[in-house]
C-alpha cells in the first residue's frame, strides 16, 4: 500500500476541510493508498520537513489557500524532497490552483490526484531564501490580502479583498522604484508592482494572457503613478479581462530581477506578508512537480 500525507490548514476559506477528512481518507484508502493527515501550524516547518524526509511518502497533498501552498512548497523545496504535490484549494482566491485549472470541487480535486498525471512548474525565489508559486507584489493595496479580516474573507470570498481595497484608495501614494533585469533597467514612480508566475494574482485572472508557468520566466507588471480616475480605469481593464494595454502599465519578462525602493515597502508573497525592499528574485524552471487534469 502506498503512503501519502495530507497537510491541511484548518482555518483556510470556510474552514470546512476538517469535516471532510474522513471522506478524503476513505477515497484514498479505496485506491490502496494510506493517507496520513497533518495539521499545519506556522511554527512547525522544521518538524514537518523532518517528517517528510524520514518517511517514504509517495505523494503530498496540500489543502488550504495560496499561503498554505506556499508554506508546503517551501518545506518541499528547502528540504529537496522529490515527490509530487496534490492541491485541494480551500482558500479565498486560490490563485495557484486557478493557474493550473484545478477546480473547486473536492471530488474533482481528488480525481485529479488519484489519476496521477503530473507536470513540473516554475517557482520564484526571493533573496535565495523564500520560494513563491503565483505572485510577489509590492506597493499600494498589497497589504489587502493579509490585512483583510478572516471573517470577511470567509463570508465574501475574493470580493472581501475588493471591499478592503476600496477603503484604502484614499491612502494611495506613489514611490520611486528601480527594476533591473538581465536585459534592462526601469526607474519609475509607481503605485504597484506584481511579479507573476502564470496568469492570475489576487483573484484577477488573465492578467498576462501569454504567461506560461513552465517557461522559466517571470512576468513583471508595473502600474505607474496616476490619478484616482486613471487608476480606476487600470483596474477596470484588469477586472474585465481586457489585458494590460494601458499607458500607465509597464510589463517586462525576465529570468532574474533586482528591485530597489523605499525601506517601508513590504512585499506580499502568495498573499502573505513578506520581506521589505530591496530584493533579488530569480525563477527556477520546472522546480516543483504538481498533479493536474488528464
Amino acid at each position: 500500500m502506498d503512503r501519502a500525507i495530507m497537510a491541511y490548514n484548518p482555518f483556510s476559506g470556510d474552514q470546512s476541510i476538517t469535516q471532510k477528512l474522513d471522506y478524503i481518507i476513505d477515497r484514498f484508502q479505496k485506491n490502496n493508498i494510506l493517507l496520513q493527515p497533518y495539521r499545519l501550524q506556522y511554527d512547525n516547518s522544521e518538524e514537518f520537513g523532518r517528517l517528510l524526509k524520514e518517511n517514504a511518502f509517495s505523494w503530498i497533498i496540500s489543502s488550504g489557500g495560496d499561503g498554505t501552498l506556499n508554506y508546503v512548497s517551501n518545506v518541499i523545496l528547502k528540504n529537496k524532497i522529490d515527490i509530487p504535490m496534490g492541491i485541494i484549494p480551500a482558500g479565498t482566491c486560490n490563485d495557484f490552483a486557478s493557474i493550473l485549472n484545478i477546480p473547486a470541487s473536492l471530488d474533482e480535486n481528488l480525481d485529479i490526484i488519484l489519476n496521477g498525471k503530473t507536470v513540473q512548474v516554475d517557482v520564484g525565489i526571493i533573496n535565495e531564501e523564500t520560494y513563491f508559486l503565483s505572485s510577489c507584489a509590492g506597493g499600494v493595496l498589497v497589504g489587502v490580502s493579509f490585512n483583510t479580516h478572516g471573517e470577511l474573507k470567509k463570508n465574501f470570498g475574493p470580493f472581501a479583498y475588493y471591499l478592503k481595497a476600496l477603503s484604502e484608495v484614499a491612502n494611495i501614494k506613489p514611490y520611486k522604484l528601480t527594476v533591473q533585469t538581465e536585459k534592462e533597467t526601469i526607474k519609475e514612480d509607481i503605485l504597484l508592482f506584481i511579479i507573476l508566475n502564470g496568469k492570475q494574482a489576487g483573484g484577477f485572472n488573465n492578467i498576462i494572457k501569454q504567461a506560461d508557468i513552465s517557461d522559466g520566466l517571470m512576468d513583471i507588471v508595473l502600474i505607474k503613478n496616476c490619478n484616482h480616475i486613471d487608476l480606476a480605469g487600470v483596474f477596470f481593464s484588469v477586472l474585465s479581462n481586457e489585458g494590460l494595454n494601458n499607458k500607465y502599465i509597464v510589463t517586462l519578462r525576465a529570468e532574474t530581477c533586482k528591485i530597489k525602493g523605499p525601506d517601508g515597502v513590504v512585499l506580499s508573497i502568495d498573499g502573505e506578508k513578506g520581506p521589505g525592499l530591496p530584493v533579488k528574485i530569480r525563477f527556477i524552471k520546472k522546480a516543483l512537480k504538481v498533479f493536474v487534469k488528464q
